[in-house]
C-alpha cells in the first residue's frame, strides 16, 4: 500500500523522465500502479488513484487531452484543463508521479501507427463516435508501455471503454491487472464527469434525471419485460425529462456487450448517451 504524498507529486513531462523514476522505484522493488485522465479531476478519478493507492506502492497518474479520440467537431479545443490544480488534487490523494507528456512526445512527427479493437467497441459508442476506441486503444498501449504498471485502474462510468481496455490486454498479452471502479456520482446521482462543467443550472437538474430513467429501466427489464421495449420507454423518458436528444439506450450482456433476443437472461447492464445543450452525457449501471 502506497504512503500517502504530503506535497504536490513531482511531474513528468517527457517519457524519459518518467522510465527514469520508475525504474527507481523498480529497483527499490516497489510496484506499480497507473491510473489514466484526460485531467480536469473530480472525486470520481480520485477515487480511482485512491484504489491503486491501496493495492500498489507507488502510483502514476497521467494528465493527457488524447487528440486521437476526438473526431474534429468534438471538444478536443474546449475540453477543460487545469494542470496545476490536478497536481493538488492528486497529492491529497497519495499519487507520487503525476505524468503531463505534450501532445508531441505522445505523438512525434510521422507516427501513423493504428490499433483497432473489433468486439466490444463495435456499435455503441462505436457507432456515434467512429473515432473514438481506436483512439482509446492506441493510447493506452503507448502508456501501458510507457508505464508499464503492475495495476492499472479505470471507471466503471466508461463500460464500454473498460471492457475495450480488457480486451486489448487480453488480446495483445499486456502483463497488467486492469481493475475497474464503481462510478462516482453526487448527491443527486448524476455521474460525476469534467464535461459536467459544461452544464447550466437548468441543464443539470435535467442530468440528474438520467441515472433514474436508467435504473427503472434496469429495474423492468430485470423483472422479465422485452428488452426493445424497455428500451425504446426510456429513450422517450429521457426526451420527456428534457434531453434534448438521445443517441442510445441498451440493455447488453456485461461481459461483451452482445445484445438479447428479447429478454434478459444473465448478467447485463444498461447504457445510455444523451445529449442536453452541448454537452453529451453517458451513464450505465448494472440490471
Amino acid at each position: 500500500m502506497a504512503d500517502l504524498e504530503t506535497s504536490a507529486p513531482p511531474a513528468a513531462h517527457t517519457i524519459a523522465e518518467l522510465r527514469e523514476t520508475i525504474s527507481g522505484w523498480r529497483r527499490q522493488g516497489f510496484s506499480v500502479g497507473f491510473v489514466p485522465t484526460m485531467g480536469a479531476l473530480h472525486d470520481g478519478h480520485l477515487s480511482l488513484v485512491r484504489t491503486a493507492v491501496e493495492q500498489t506502492d507507488k502510483v502514476v497518474a497521467s494528465v493527457f487531452v488524447n487528440p486521437a479520440q476526438f473526431a474534429a467537431h468534438e471538444d478536443l479545443g474546449t475540453y477543460p484543463r487545469q494542470e496545476a490544480r490536478d497536481a493538488e488534487l492528486l497529492a491529497g490523494a497519495g499519487c507520487a508521479l503525476m505524468y503531463a507528456p505534450a501532445v508531441e512526445e505522445m505523438y512525434p512527427a510521422g507516427a501513423s501507427t493504428r490499433v483497432d479493437v473489433g468486439g466490444p467497441a463495435e456499435g455503441l459508442e462505436g457507432a456515434f463516435r467512429p473515432q473514438m476506441f481506436s483512439g482509446v486503444a492506441l493510447v493506452v498501449a503507448k502508456l501501458f508501455n510507457q508505464v508499464q504498471p503492475d495495476v492499472a485502474v479505470f471507471g466503471e462510468k466508461d463500460w464500454q471503454q473498460l471492457m475495450v481496455v480488457r480486451r486489448l490486454v487480453r488480446d495483445l498479452d499486456i502483463p497488467v491487472e486492469v481493475v475497474g471502479v464503481p462510478t462516482a456520482r453526487d448527491g443527486h446521482g448524476l455521474a460525476l464527469s469534467s464535461r459536467n462543467a459544461y452544464l447550466s443550472a437548468g441543464e443539470l437538474e435535467t442530468a440528474r434525471r438520467l441515472n433514474g430513467v436508467l435504473a427503472e429501466a434496469g429495474a423492468r427489464a430485470a423483472a422479465g419485460e422485452p428488452v426493445d421495449a424497455v428500451e425504446a420507454d426510456a429513450a422517450d423518458a429521457l426526451l420527456g425529462a428534457g434531453f434534448d436528444s438521445v443517441d442510445y439506450v441498451a440493455i447488453r450482456r456485461t461481459d461483451d456487450l452482445s445484445a438479447f433476443e428479447r429478454t434478459v437472461d444473465s448478467p447485463a447492464r444498461i447504457l445510455a448517451a444523451a445529449r442536453i445543450g452541448r454537452t453529451r452525457l453517458i451513464d450505465n449501471m448494472a440490471v
